[in-house]
């Protein structure tokens, strides 16, 4: 199986694995046992992150993703028997209204499924229906089960903090695109797996010595805060490219963030990047994403003496049912491939 035959099986099993911020240890598990099936050593950090050194000498970079994903958990067992609950991360209530959520408790190894509605979501009863605001407290999580009263539920072994998991309701079309919640940053992960495997298995040559990091808590702003090799001196996130109205990335390219809202991407790396995307004819845009950070903004906020900069695949629709395309999948991995392999 080539690197991109095995990026298409694996992106689907990654995004089916639940993970948002802080339930992540069931993916960084997959994440491990793929590595270590290449014949890399791979472990975890203190609070869950995957490292692994892919090989090389000299100028250490780390290629990091992350594998947490927005989420939802149980902020309250109503009189009702249903659930309020709260964001993890950036999950907006207006784009999960109907969707379908599995609920894991905490103790007992339960789970439960449940779509989220608003309080009152039947048009032929409630007049209003337009105008309610679709809001974590205008909304609830309908419970699959006979339940009615918080008794009831409360027996069923659901409590405050059991976490709430939307399906991802991945498609891959025949076209090549990929329709997806949490393409932000499980395809990235995958991406730098099917890497790792494409030097493992064709014998390529790295420039430099390059580490893969997978960090558990990106996206509540702490991922790459910590655990970082002592050695490294630059790092590249790998994460969704932006693609909107002000911006002009598509689907089918890898995006290079020059500027992002923390503030610029480190001079050098960035034209290196856009060197190496001309010098190999690669589908590439640079844009400045307005509203954005990624783990590279968690190092370097942590105080990491390090170069950085942001790659990934256009994506559409970001934090909501994502899509993008597989010639954005394979520039990005092409770009990492001629960037780090000689």
């Amino acid at each position: 199986m080539d690197a991109l035959e095995y990026l298409k099986k694996k992106t689907p099993e990654l995004l089916n694995i639940p993970s948002p911020s802080g339930f992540t240890a069931m993916a960084a598990e997959f994440v491990v046992n793929e590595l270590r099936g290449m014949g890399y050593e791979a472990g975890l950090t203190g609070k869950g992150c995957v490292l692994s050194c892919l090989g090389g000498e000299g100028e250490p970079l780390v290629l990091a993703a992350h594998i947490d994903t927005l989420g939802a958990m149980v902020a309250e067992v109503k009189s009702n028997g249903r659930l309020r609950l709260v964001p993890v991360g950036g999950l907006r209530a207006e784009n999960t209204e109907t969707e379908n959520f599995t609920v894991f408790t905490r103790f007992g190894g339960k789970k439960y499924t449940g779509c989220f509605q608003l309080c009152d979501p039947s048009i032929h009863v409630n007049g209003n229906y337009a105008d309610d605001k679709r809001n974590f407290d205008g909304m609830e999580l309908v419970l699959d089960e006979l339940t009615s009263s918080k008794e009831e539920t409360e027996a069923l072994g659901i409590s405050v903090g059991d976490y709430a998991c939307a399906d991802p309701r991945t498609v891959m079309t025949e076209s090549g695109f990929i329709k997806s919640r949490f393409l932000d940053d499980k395809l990235s992960v995958v991406i730098l797996l099917a890497l790792a495997k494409k030097i493992r298995e064709e014998g390529l040559r790295l420039k430099r010595k390059v580490y893969v990091y997978i960090t558990v808590y990106e996206e509540v702003g702490h991922g790459c805060s910590a655990g970082l090799p002592e050695d490294a001196e630059e790092i590249i996130s790998v994460d969704m490219g932006c693609v909107g109205s002000s911006v002009s990335c598509l689907e089918t390219q890898v995006s290079i963030c020059a500027k992002d809202s923390h503030g610029p991407s480190d001079y050098g790396v960035t034209s290196a990047l856009i060197g190496t995307a001309k010098e190999y004819g690669i589908d590439y845009a640079v844009d400045v994403y307005p509203h954005y950070g990624s783990d590279a903004d968690a190092a370097i906020r942590a105080g990491y003496d390090i170069r950085h900069c942001i790659v990934g695949s256009g994506v559409y629709a970001s934090h909501g049912y994502e899509r993008t395309h597989m010639k954005g999948v394979e520039a990005t991995l092409e770009l990492l491939r001629r960037y780090v392999c000689r």
